[in-house]
């Protein structure tokens, strides 16, 4: 099973996001977390290094997949 992570700020842009990517996700093949950055910025930096640069985005297999630019990783800091 690979791992999918899904890092949002809680903004518009993030929870619709959301709904198109991280819950469309075959959760039969994925183990799939939802992370409010706005919410848990202790994760942060775990964020960052997987080279996350903005939210919202989907780390799949430690690989991130940035949907849109909602919200800039330095600016949830």
């Amino acid at each position: 099973m690979k791992n999918a992570v899904f890092y949002h700020a809680g903004c518009p842009v993030c929870l619709a996001a959301e709904q198109q990517f991280a819950t469309a996700l075959d959760r039969s093949q994925y183990a799939v977390e939802i992370v409010n950055l706005g919410d848990e910025s202790s994760r942060i930096p775990e964020a960052e290094g997987l080279g996350v640069k903005s939210v919202p985005v989907l780390v799949i297999d430690n690989k991130p997949f940035h949907i849109n630019f909602g919200a800039s990783i330095n600016d949830l800091k």
